[in-house]
């Protein structure tokens, strides 16, 4: 699986997914990290990555039917680095299952 790491989630989950064998990109690593949502979704689209984020415009544009990306919506609290690889840890063969099988939003909770 291919993922976009976005902006307010931290670099280390990018090797963390990396780790795990999938192909994964925090926006800092391709210089988008000050880029408006519409550029960082047009970079997903065009390269097969999944964004995954905490920004609920993106969930907001797939109910809306916009044509792009696939997008995994955390809905974890501020949480550090850690906390939030191990709340992630489990539910991942889930959200891999999930994209696999074409579901446009994923919201974890």
């Amino acid at each position: 699986m291919r993922f976009l790491v976005d902006t307010q989630l931290p670099a280390a989950l990018g090797r963390w997914l990396r780790e795990r064998g999938h192909r994964a990109e925090h926006v800092l690593e391709i210089g988008l990290a000050q880029s408006k949502d519409t550029l960082i979704w047009r970079y997903a689209q065009n390269h097969g990555a999944a964004i995954i984020t905490k920004d609920e415009d993106y969930a907001e544009w797939v109910r809306r039917a916009r044509p792009g990306p696939q997008v995994v919506w955390l809905r974890i609290g501020n949480s550090s680095k850690r906390v939030l690889l191990v709340w992630l840890e489990p539910l991942l063969p889930r959200l891999v299952q999930e994209l696999e099988q074409g579901s446009r939003l994923i919201e974890v909770r």
